[in-house]
């Protein structure tokens, strides 16, 4: 059984930084691209970032410079470390398994909670 396992989410001031995690279990996490998604309420869930098996990174435009996507094979986990973050990253994070860039795998964690505050 896949479980995509997020945490990190909070509240933090506009400006701040979070490190998002999620841990992987029940897929051969090494040979997966990992992506985040968020979703805002009353907007589509949109791609955040992603990478691949071999480390490549993509991410949005909305996101680029501020955020970095990382992953340790080791312990199953990728990150999303968000900085100088703006009210408008407020959404649920979610944690993709299988895609690759802006393209949605199979698997989704249960999401976490990032609210910026002005």
């Amino acid at each position: 059984q896949v479980q995509l396992v997020e945490s990190g989410g909070g509240l933090v001031q506009a400006g701040g930084s979070l490190r998002l995690s999620c841990a992987a279990s029940g897929i051969i996490f090494r040979l997966n691209t990992m992506g985040w998604y968020r979703q805002a309420p009353g907007k589509q869930r949109e791609y955040v970032a992603a990478i691949t098996r071999g480390g490549g990174t993509n991410y949005d435009d909305s996101v680029e410079g501020r955020f970095t996507i990382s992953r340790d094979n080791a312990k199953n986990t990728v990150y999303l470390q968000m900085n100088s973050l703006k009210v408008e990253d407020t959404a649920v994070y979610y944690c993709n398994a299988g895609g690759s860039y802006y393209e949605r795998g199979y698997y989704w964690g249960q999401g976490t909670q990032v609210t910026v505050s002005s």
